[in-house]
């Protein structure tokens, strides 16, 4: 059975790292698939489980010489440590210090500025023999993995040029007069500043692209439960279900629950991305996270942790935001081959440089340049950060991705089809008219009753809206039994004195409308009604269309995307709601195969399409768009099967969606164009000397830093 897997990945260092635990991973035949995130260092796994373990797995993953731990659903992620630097990365620092002043001396004449070569010997002994050991750690532990990483080229780099200078302080025939050059700065600078460059992109990854610890802060750490009749304040990890919680004015929601008393306003933008505070009142709903802006509630809680829709959130973002974009491939396939290939580069500009020049001690120079400048972690953070940055971004508009590949996919979105009724409406429509077939025995109240019995078995809005209006009438509904849903017709019920009852589209029910002078029947949704396949009756169901709703429709045609109403719905009720919008392409009558087939014509005309539908008779069509929405709350089987989740039951939202993914992938094309042409232009300028091998280490270390700061834009991205 196929099981797919998290592992958190300790000791990556670039993105080869990342690569060779995927091709270690895939070589083996009980793994279906393995990718791994070198900007979450996170790897999502999917196996065959009746032919090895996740402990078996792990275990894979660290004879490679990494780390891994297993992420599951049931925890939540937990917040991240302080990134303070360490003692080592502060003792490489003040040893770079002395070098960093002679080599300013140097530059302006003063070379009297630069310690003694003997101190120097000593001060580089201490890195290259010491503190640089992770470095050699990790080259040996890659090239064993038969994949090399930027550690490699750090060390080769710095220890040929540290051996050089040994050799010409102690062995060269200028030695004994004290003329020997030796550049033990070289290697100390860029172990300093390549170290310092880690640390800074380690932190960056952790504490800003993630947006996971700013959701871990909205959840409280102690909370006021009573116990035995008394309140008491306790730790978070301390409360039950069943519990009941007090949450006063400026306090946040600790659990999923229900209000058994109070009052107040809660503000659960976290979740919905709507800033407008919702009102609580007894026997609402109140969800982890949420602030109260005012007033003060108790609840029972009902969810805790993971199971709270806060923390289905959390999980959903951190595996959202661990798995890779079909983009990244570009860079998987460069960083593949990219160290080889720098190797390769160092050794030709050495071969020439030193016939060339004539001197061996400028070709070491040159090729070490090469060597440090190369940076294949710019490469490999590209598409990952962007990705992260983008789905926390997306998650703050109220919007989930299920993956990253969804939201590269939505970024080339030129069609959008869109259900009408819960999509463009409110989703509850309401009786405007009722007609009685004459001579049918049955009148008006018979008529909501026998509806009312069949369509209490159904979800569908306009079935809750028929159920509604009958007990709103008083009406004893009858009992209904053996109720069958025909997908896209109707319902069918044997109502207790009454017979076999179907209400659905007027075919299906067997009635034939006569021609009303009351337009709402022209534009309303029909439920029609038999008995015993005898028409006795119908309701006309009108529904308003969502407030914000025409401003989404202007915004995504504003950003030239097409919009299409496919609904299940009458041509005519389809026709009028499009009018209103401005909407071109309406299909009404349409069956959930109608639909999916529709979308395929869409597709092989050559759109990218983005489906947005909330029912179960959405689902084939959600399945078969390019990209896909459900509503949050709406049925199952449509969340399921759709790309990302709508917290709010808007077009606004997915119009957010949309640009969001756009500014994303527009920004991963950035990264990827600054990482090559960074290296394009920063290899050959090392290679012919215009660069020395310490500001080379420099410009490696800033790379990847670049690289992150040009995704943490994103957060700033404004999506209107």
């Amino acid at each position: 059975m196929q099981q797919k897997i998290r592992f958190q990945i300790e000791g990556m260092t670039c993105q080869a790292c990342a690569s060779r635990i995927e091709k270690v991973l895939n070589k083996k035949d009980f793994v279906e698939s393995a990718g791994v995130n070198f900007a979450s260092e996170e790897a999502q796994i999917t196996f065959d489980d009746s032919k090895t373990s996740v402990a078996d797995i792990a275990k894979i993953i660290e004879k490679t010489g990494y780390g891994a731990k297993e992420k599951t659903e049931d925890t939540l992620p937990q917040p991240e440590a302080e990134h303070h630097i360490g003692w080592r990365l502060w003792l490489l620092l003040v040893i770079n210090i002395p070098f960093l002043i002679g080599m300013t001396g140097m530059m302006i004449g003063r070379h009297d500025w630069m310690i003694p070569p003997l101190w120097q010997f000593a001060l580089a002994s201490v890195v290259q023999l010491w503190l640089a050991i992770q470095f050699y750690k990790s080259a040996w532990a890659s090239i064993k993995g038969g994949l090399a990483n930027m550690d490699v080229l750090v060390t080769i780099g710095t220890v040929s040029i540290y051996l050089y200078s040994v050799y010409m302080l102690f062995f060269s025939p200028h030695a004994a007069h004290g003329m020997a050059h030796v550049y033990f700065e070289v290697g100390v600078m860029v172990i300093g500043f390549v170290s310092l460059g880690k640390f800074l992109e380690h932190r960056t990854k952790k504490s800003s692209l993630n947006s996971l610890g700013l959701l871990l802060k909205l959840t409280p750490t102690q909370v006021n439960v009573q116990r035995n009749g008394e309140w008491k304040q306790v730790p978070i990890d301390q409360v039950q279900i069943g519990d009941l919680i007090r949450a006063n004015h400026g306090e946040r929601i600790a659990a999923d629950g229900i209000i058994e008393s109070g009052s107040g306003w809660a503000d659960e933008s976290h979740l919905t991305g709507e800033s407008n505070p919702e009102e609580k009142k007894a026997g609402g709903k109140v969800l982890a996270g949420a602030l109260m802006t005012e007033g003060s509630v108790v609840y029972r809680a009902a969810q805790l942790g993971s199971q709270t829709l806060l923390g289905d959130m959390m999980n959903a973002l951190s595996e959202a935001q661990g798995s890779k974009a079909p983009i990244a491939r570009v860079a998987d396939k460069a960083a593949a081959v990219f160290v080889p290939t720098v190797v390769g580069i160092a050794l030709l500009t050495f071969i020439a440089t030193w016939l060339i020049k004539g001197d061996w001690t400028v070709a070491l120079m040159h090729a070490v340049a090469v060597l440090v400048i190369a940076c294949p972690c710019a490469l490999g953070l590209a598409t990952p950060a962007a990705i992260m940055v983008g789905m926390g971004k997306a998650v703050k508009h109220g919007i989930w991705f299920k993956d990253a590949a969804a939201m590269e996919e939505a970024a080339h979105v030129d069609a959008v089809v869109l259900d009408k009724t819960g999509t463009l409406t409110e989703g509850r429509p309401q009786v405007a008219a009722v007609y009685c077939v004459p001579d049918s025995g049955f009148d008006e109240d018979a008529l909501y009753r026998i509806a009312a019995a069949v369509e209490q078995n159904a979800a569908h809005p306009l079935a809750r809206a028929i159920v509604s209006a009958a007990q709103a009438r008083g009406l004893e509904i009858p009992a209904a039994q053996n109720a069958q849903t025909v997908v896209g017709a109707g319902i069918t019920a044997e109502v207790e004195g009454v017979g076999l009852v179907k209400a659905g589209k007027a075919e299906f029910a067997e009635l034939t409308l006569p021609k009303f002078s009351d337009g709402v029947w022209d534009i309303a949704s029909i439920v029609a009604v038999s008995v015993d396949n005898k028409p006795i009756g119908a309701f006309a169901l009108a529904d308003a269309l969502k407030a914000d709703t025409a401003e989404a429709i202007g915004r995504l045609k504003k950003h030239n995307i097409d919009v299409y109403i496919m609904s299940g719905d009458n041509q005519g009720t389809v026709e009028y709601v499009a009018k209103q919008l401005g909407i071109a392409h309406a299909f009404g009558n349409m069956s959930p195969r109608d639909k999916a087939a529709e979308v395929q014509k869409l597709k092989a005309a050559g759109k990218t399409v983005a489906m947005v539908g909330d029912g179960i008779n959405d689902a084939p069509a959600l399945a078969a768009a390019n990209v896909s929405f459900a509503m949050k709350g709406g049925a199952d089987v449509a969340e399921h099967t759709a790309s990302a989740t709508l917290m709010q039951h808007s077009v606004n939202q997915l119009a957010d969606a949309l640009l969001v993914s756009q500014a994303t992938l527009k920004n991963i094309k950035q990264n990827l164009f600054f990482a090559f042409f960074y290296n394009i232009l920063g290899i050959p300028l090392a290679a012919l000397g215009f660069l020395n091998p310490v500001i080379a280490g420099a410009a490696m270390a800033a790379s990847s830093v670049s690289v992150l700061g040009n995704a943490l834009r994103l957060k700033r991205v404004k999506i209107n």
